[in-house]
């Protein structure tokens, strides 16, 4: 069965923005107050860095500017109902969703508990069976199983039903929950959420293990345990960090700042053994995260059964775990192989339909792709088509899906406006898990593709690189680079500075590598520096530049590491010929 539902199809040309600069007193000021060359002064300022003070705690993030726990609403009564849960050896059940945010938000809470109490143990819910979060099939099993006290992590802020009936069952939950509240909240003993209307905690953008970690923290600061007891769990804070891709702001910046040291320097067994299959690096970055761990990390999830991840990263023997890393490496093989088989068909269904070119979202649904990497396609097909997008599967009756937006567009409320056609939906502005009833399907698409045109902007219908700004080749220096490379962590937020120059023209050694990318060799002026620079993905600009034609250039600033040498090298995000 196959039901091709919406997509639109365009040319992907992208809209170069640049971003609005910083008046020119306040950056001299700012230049001479922390002696900083004035092109990464405007650019810090730009990012809400404008003062000395400011300047001073985003380049030495400090742990001990991590807030009091205990100003998140519900803490207090959270840590009292688990001091009593221990008290009276109750069973306690730590619970959490299939993705990397909430394997690593177990695995936090599991070790850091299951060292001071023994009477408690992990769920992960089965990802085809019970779906996303909390499920009565858990409920039912805590309760055969004796479980009196259930904390649920990075999910349940809206699993109102799923909480009233485990009240009855006579088993209390701990929400701790990142996702966006709804108008009802969980009549939970507690509930960590600083997204609550009501909470006064300074910081909303935490991930779910984020909040598992403050749980401990809260914990062990009332306990006096020292916090090097909670420091040992940074390195997984980094990993859900990168992967939930929530901001490197304010306290995710300290506590990914720390736990990629961690990660480098002392990981977990799990990570150390997942590491070993990576290049040795110096050090490790948010884009190591994104693009090694955390696939690997979700391919339990998405191919087998998640608690494997949480095996992993809980491990106690360092042999036990390159065993668990070993399995899950095989599943990332085979999601690699489903993503790639199904993305391609997705891709044949919509270049079948003729109609694609007057919609304004994708949503495809086919009842035999696998579950697991719908998401993964999901992101694949807005690469390509740029377009809200819903990729749908059958499962156990019901069509489910993953939706992922585009920049500028609220996805999760346009998923809203058709919650009386969904059975249960959540997520985030720019991701979102949704599941209706196969005969909801086409009424569905014929909604959601209506709130998308009557809401979406025309300037969100095509990618735009926002950059930071001009500057000449000849600024970059080694000075300035290892400047820049003191504004990481990088990530939503605090993204790696996008820099804009023009008049750059390759040397004579361009090649094309891979699949349709670029290896230049760039300079701006004659008997000026030579920069080695990468073009993912803008093959089809090889002949131009082989010419020796002259073109500008968007870009980001890396160091490469090859052949145990090391060089800067310039990250091309487009290419722009002059008329």
């Amino acid at each position: 069965m196959v039901i091709l539902l919406s997509c639109r199809a365009i040319k992907m040309t992208k809209r170069w923005l640049p971003k609005i600069l910083p008046e020119k007193n306040l950056v001299e000021q700012l230049s001479k107050l922390i002696n900083l060359n004035k092109v990464l002064t405007g650019i810090l300022i730009q990012r809400g860095v404008a003062s000395f003070e400011i300047a001073k705690k985003f380049f030495r993030p400090q742990l001990a500017d991590l807030h009091d726990p205990f100003l998140m609403k519900g803490m207090d009564a959270a840590i009292l109902r688990i001091e009593a849960a221990i008290q009276n050896n109750q069973r306690i059940l730590i619970y959490g969703d299939y993705d990397v945010d909430g394997t690593t938000a177990v695995s936090t809470v599991y070790s850091f508990f299951s060292k001071k109490y023994d009477n408690l143990d992990y769920y992960i819910p089965d990802r085809y069976t019970e779906g996303y979060g909390i499920s009565f099939m858990s409920i039912d099993w805590a309760r055969n199983n004796a479980f009196s006290l259930i904390i649920a992590l990075d999910c349940g802020i809206k699993s109102i039903d799923k909480v009233n009936y485990a009240k009855d069952q006579g088993i209390d939950f701990i929400i701790c929950d990142h996702h966006l509240p709804g108008d009802e909240i969980p009549d939970a003993v507690a509930v960590l959420n600083p997204k609550q209307k009501d909470c006064p905690y300074p910081f909303k953008e935490l991930s779910g293990c984020g909040i598992g970690f403050k749980l401990i923290q809260a914990y062990a600061q009332k306990h006096q345990i020292s916090f090097k007891e909670v420091e040992k769990f940074l390195d997984l804070a980094a990993v859900s960090i990168a992967s939930d891709l929530v901001p490197i702001l304010d306290e995710n910046r300290i506590l990914a700042y720390y736990g990629l040291k961690r990660l480098k320097d002392n990981p977990n067994n799990g990570l150390k053994a997942l590491l070993e299959e990576y290049p040795v690096k110096p050090e490790y970055s948010v884009n190591d995260i994104v693009f090694f761990i955390g696939p690997r990390i979700n391919a339990a999830g998405r191919i087998a059964d998640a608690k494997e991840s949480v095996r992993l990263m809980t491990s106690p023997d360092a042999a036990d775990a390159k065993r668990i890393a070993f399995l899950v490496n095989q599943h990332n093989n085979e999601r690699r192989t489903f993503d790639q088989t199904i993305t391609e068909h997705a891709f044949e269904l919509i270049e079948k339909d003729p109609l694609f070119t007057e919609r304004k979202s994708t949503v495809l649904f086919h009842n035999e792709w696998h579950k697991g990497v719908i998401g993964i396609v999901a992101s694949r097909l807005i690469e390509k088509y740029y377009r809200p997008t819903i990729i749908l599967t059958e499962s156990n009756g019901m069509a489910t899906g993953s939706a992922r937006s585009v920049d500028g567009f609220d996805l999760y409320s346009a998923i809203e406006s058709c919650s009386d056609l969904l059975d249960q939906y959540g997520g985030h502005t720019h991701a979102a898990g949704l599941t209706l009833k196969l005969e909801n399907l086409a009424s569905f698409k014929e909604r959601f593709e209506r709130v998308v045109a009557e809401n979406i902007e025309h300037r969100s219908l095509t990618p735009e690189i926002e950059y930071d700004m001009e500057i000449d080749l000849r600024t970059i220096t080694p000075k300035f680079f290892n400047v820049l490379k003191q504004f990481s962590p990088f990530g939503p937020g605090n993204l790696n500075p996008v820099f804009m120059s023009k008049h750059v023209w390759d040397v004579g050694d361009v090649t094309k590598v891979g699949n349709n990318h670029l290896k230049l060799s760039l300079t701006q002026e004659n008997g000026g520096r030579i920069f080695k620079a990468i073009a993912f993905g803008l093959g089809e600009h090889y002949e131009k530049v082989a010419q020796g034609i002259s073109f500008d250039i968007c870009y980001t600033i890396e160091e490469n590491h090859f052949n145990g040498h090391v060089n800067i090298q310039l990250n091309i995000k487009d290419i722009l010929f002059k008329p």
